[in-house]
């Protein structure tokens, strides 16, 4: 919008819609929204349709890595083939539209490279990571065989105060600011030696809007290179607030991945060089602006304000019962 764009958003129609997000950053009512779901194509092509667009960023995904074990069939529909029914629409409609597609890092899954670049071979490690492998490919043959400007960018864990309260980053800094102003006394969390390259979102969406402005369509690295463990983002979180992390903090096995990726690290050279990007937020910053938010609002939220905001209408994830937590419960009772 700030740089002069008429934008369209998709969303999908549920008996409780969710804005939140878009209410937050003030620009709900400027934003256009069209009803579409990636399961049904003619709803895709009637947004094409509607907005007409010169440029379309297709970040619609399951994008919550554990519940793609959960639900492996519904994650490969979504993530993966729903872009072949976009890039259709788009080759149907207007092959001069310009046409994002969001990669993970996750695609790499456990290979033996210590960083990861363009090159690098896939070995996906997740229902979600060979979804996302499958667009990845499927954006590129597009590309090729039509001549279409389809770009794929290939980006490291990003994260904002926008984060969804499943992911590890957004769960630690909000469990941290709970506990922090004295409303819970514990953060439950799962495989701590974990290694990521965690960057913020706001850079990381610039570097898409940059693949698309680049001479060519191309494949894109987008990362930090410094790669910190999630024991590494709890210990800085619990220091940005005076406490002791170890008191805190407790390990439950339902929150392990059947099959983890131990380490990603990105090499965005290539998005130096042809790009002009580069992550100026550094780990600790983007830590601290997580928590800082975070903390506002439950300080607002004891004040008794009404303002966009999830964490209050999020279910207790201990109260969530999966395979993998069920197993848990009866290891436990077996061992007793």
């Amino acid at each position: 919008m700030d740089k002069g764009y008429k934008v369209y958003g998709t969303f999908r129609r549920a008996s409780s819609p969710n804005f939140w997000r878009l209410q937050s950053l003030d620009i709900y009512d400027r934003v256009s929204l069209v009803p579409a779901d990636l399961l049904d194509m003619g709803s895709l092509m009637e947004a094409i349709k509607v907005s007409d667009p010169e440029e379309i960023y297709n970040l619609g995904a399951a994008s919550y890595v554990s519940t793609a074990f959960e639900q492996p069939v519904g994650n490969a529909e979504i993530t993966g083939i729903a872009v072949t029914k976009l890039l259709e629409a788009v080759r149907f409609f207007n092959q001069r539209i310009k046409f994002y597609q969001a990669s993970s890092s996750e695609m790499y899954g456990n290979n033996s490279m210590k960083i990861q670049n363009e090159e690098t071979p896939f070995m996906p490690s997740s229902p979600y990571a060979i979804s996302k492998l499958y667009a990845h490919w499927i954006t590129n043959i597009y590309r090729q065989s039509y001549n279409m400007f389809a770009v794929t960018g290939i980006l490291f864990n990003h994260e904002s105060p926008l984060r969804g309260l499943e992911f590890v980053s957004r769960k630690i800094t909000n469990g941290v600011a709970e506990i922090h102003l004295g409303l819970k006394n514990e953060l439950v969390l799962g495989n701590l030696d974990a290694m990521r390259d965690w960057g913020y979102t706001p850079e990381y969406v610039e570097a898409m809007y940059l693949m698309l402005q680049n001479v060519k369509p191309e494949t894109f690295v987008v990362s930090t290179g410094e790669p910190h463990t999630v024991r590494d983002f709890v210990k800085l979180a619990f220091e940005l607030v005076g406490l002791d992390w170890k008191k805190y903090v407790k390990t439950d096995k339902r929150f392990f991945r059947p099959l983890d990726v131990d380490y990603l690290c990105g090499d965005c050279k290539k998005a130096k060089k042809l790009l002009s990007w580069e992550p100026r937020v550094k780990f600790e910053q983007l830590v601290k602006i997580m928590l800082e938010e975070d903390t506002r609002r439950w300080k607002l939220f004891l004040e008794g304000k009404s303002f966009p905001w999830d964490a209050p209408l999020y279910p207790g994830e201990l109260n969530i019962i999966t395979r993998l937590s069920r197993e848990n419960k009866l290891s436990k009772s077996r061992k007793r």
